[in-house]
């Protein structure tokens, strides 16, 4: 059903579209698995090798994601570069596992099932139905090939299947889900007793000495990373002019080119339709669809036998309707039939490749076209003109930029005047990126390497998104040196005091405790030290509004005995150290279960057993890295 899709179809593409409709277990997509290539194998996946450009194409697009959900509150200063890459190859190696083992297992999804899920996509739909050319649009943006996207959701729904098969099994017994309720709905009555450091900094002086030795004992935590600054040039077209309006009679010959695909509305058929899958036995399923057939003879309501009969779950519902349909889209007996038909009539059985259909025109709606003097069209055209001379301008903007920066690899002078743009400078930043330009992999990678930071050069023109170049050199550059004591003393003061403080807090903690423990009461053993007592009143496990360090060590206390609190030392979120009192424990009727709880309870053990057949499948399908990524890390100025 899907190979007239694909024969309308063209483009070279990307992965992006699959984040748009969030199919799952296929974020990386396909493609990342099938290139070949020399580059380095980064890890192997049971007969699949991730390469390192595979890896790498992989990063920069969770990264650039990264980017935009974190805009204004990204700090490069604290992006654990490390712990991201080792994210990404995680999430590669499991989707390769996941899909190996679904193939091995022996799960499948036909076009039939794949093209339910394609014509489901809004992103893939006009007026609420599947369109071909939004389709084809859609996927040209994206620069992904009909080919490779479809084999890519193929192999999503197939680890779909494998998935649902464990999850939609599984349930709790009435007994496990009354006693997880009771533990989840258990409550802990608190008070504790807070020593804030802050009290104790503001009592305290570090000496010259005391912060010098630790200077002395610690120099290597003070050093400062290197840093660059860049000069650079950038070449977008949002900053080229607009070229002006062309003659009527250049608009005319763009008409002509364009009018079949652009301006051409073709005849469209609004269909409905009843399928009889195959099945074990053809022949039976043949005399279905005919006895069905001769009903609708005999004035059978079409959609009520639809609704009754038919094997697509996607349109049975809606009494066959597969709304408004173009040529190209169909099986060609399918087509065929469809357009021999007026409004208002029914085919006899067509058999396709999926099974026989009964074929119903509702509503035909000819051809239209925009005529060349429409408003609409004119404007069109003139938009189109422009935005095709601005790339054809881009293009050779584009060549002539490499051009001279190769040439003139001592200066981007020359490139921005020649080109007419601005020479720009970014701020400092290290090897772990900065703000704006510096955030780009692509941009920080070319700054600490050999040929613009050791040899002074520029660098090749460089993509930042789909529709900008930048070139780059070397402005001013630090190497890593050792940060002096006074540049640092201030940090190395507050940092003792952070120390001697929490030491001198812990200290009256543990005696308040032992006192407490020696049968003082919390209140009587804190007054006396003129600590105040807190009621923080009862917590559940869920809590998210106290401190989370306090919730986890209240529930990992034992019961108090009678009327005897328990107690118990906790460092807070904040640093500070609190003596605790858990006073009461209560929980839930055993029978007392909200209505929602069975589906909940449910819902959870799904999610245990899926993560335990993970588990298993890790086990069947070996995982070994060979060559762990890395950040980059060329040759400093001084090698």
């Amino acid at each position: 059903m899907l190979q007239s899709i694909r024969d309308r179809t063209s483009g070279i593409v990307a992965g992006f579209i699959v984040a748009i409709i969030v199919v799952p277990f296929a974020f990386w997509g396909v493609e990342s698995f099938m290139t070949g290539g020399g580059d380095p194998v980064v890890a192997k996946v049971g007969s699949e090798k991730i390469k390192d450009s595979q890896f790498r194409r992989a990063y920069e697009q969770r990264y650039q994601q990264y980017l935009q959900l974190m805009g204004d509150n990204f700090r490069a200063d604290q992006f654990d570069q490390n712990r991201f890459r080792q994210s990404v190859l995680d999430d590669m190696t499991q989707e390769a596992m996941m899909r190996q083992y679904a193939n091995k297992a022996g799960y499948r999804a036909n076009d039939a099932l794949l093209f339910s899920q394609l014509s489901s996509y809004p992103v893939f739909q006009k007026d609420g139905k599947f369109d071909t050319e939004t389709y084809k649009e859609a996927l040209a943006r994206q620069r992904l090939s009909p080919q490779r996207f479809e084999a890519q959701l193929r192999e999503s729904l197939e680890i779909d299947q494998m998935r649902e098969a464990v999850v939609d099994t599984a349930f709790m017994t009435a007994t496990e889900r009354q006693q997880l309720m009771q533990i989840a709905g258990q409550e802990r009555e608190v008070s504790y007793a807070r020593f804030d450091l802050a009290k104790y900094e503001a009592q305290l002086t570090v000496s010259d000495a005391d912060a010098q030795k630790r200077y002395e004992e610690s120099k290597s935590q003070y050093m400062a990373p290197e840093r660059i600054k860049l000069a650079y040039v950038e070449l977008s077209p949002d900053t080229l002019p607009a070229a002006p309006v062309p003659d009527k009679d250049v608009l005319k010959v763009l008409y002509d080119a364009e009018k079949d695909s652009r301006f051409t509305t073709p005849e469209q058929r609004r269909a409905s339709h009843i399928l009889i899958n195959f099945g074990a036995d053809k022949s039976a399923s043949e005399k279905k669809a005919e006895d069905l057939a001769a009903q609708l003879k005999n004035g059978a309501d079409f959609a009520a036998l639809a609704k009754a009969n038919s094997d697509d779950a996607g349109s049975r519902a809606k009494g066959g309707d597969l709304g408004w349909l173009k040529r190209g889209q169909m099986p060609d007996s399918f087509e065929k039939a469809l357009w021999s038909l007026k409004s208002g009539e029914t085919s006899a059985p067509v058999e396709t490749e999926f099974g026989w259909h009964l074929i119903h025109v509702d509503e035909v709606k000819p051809s239209t076209v925009k005529p060349f003097e429409d408003a609409e069209v004119q404007a069109e055209l003139i938009e189109l003109y422009r935005n095709r001379e601005k790339q054809k301008h881009f293009q050779e903007l584009s060549d002539k930029l490499e051009q001279l920066a190769f040439e003139n690899p001592a200066s981007l002078d020359v490139v921005a005047k020649e080109l007419g743009l601005q020479v720009q400078t970014t701020d400092w930043f290290t090897r772990t990126g900065g703000e704006g330009l510096a955030a780009n992999d692509a941009v920080k990678e070319a700054a600490f390497s050999a040929e613009v930071l050791k040899d002074g050069e520029n660098s090749k023109p460089l993509a930042i998104g789909d529709d900008k170049l930048v070139v780059i050199r070397k402005a001013e550059y630090e190497a890593p040196r050792q940060r002096s004591f006074d540049e640092v003393a201030a940090d190395i003061r507050t940092a003792l005091r952070a120390e001697q403080a929490k030491a001198k807090a812990k200290a009256d903690a543990d005696a308040l405790l032992a006192a407490v423990k020696g049968g003082e009461t919390l209140s009587a053993a804190a007054g006396a030290k003129g600590i105040e007592i807190k009621d923080v009143g009862a917590l559940r496990r869920d809590n998210r509004e106290a401190d989370q360090a306090l919730v986890d060590a209240v529930f990992k206390m034992p019961r108090p005995k009678g009327d005897v609190p328990s107690y118990g030392e906790v460092t807070l979120g904040d640093g500070n150290v609190a003596v605790v009192a858990l006073r009461k424990v209560s929980a839930p009727a055993a029978d007392n279960l909200p209505p929602e709880a069975g589906a909940q309870f449910n819902q959870l053990a799904a999610g245990e057993e899926f993560q335990a057949y993970r588990s298993y499948v890790a086990s069947q399908v070996k995982v070994k890295i060979v060559n762990p990524p890395q950040a980059e890390t060329p040759a400093s100025p001084d090698q």
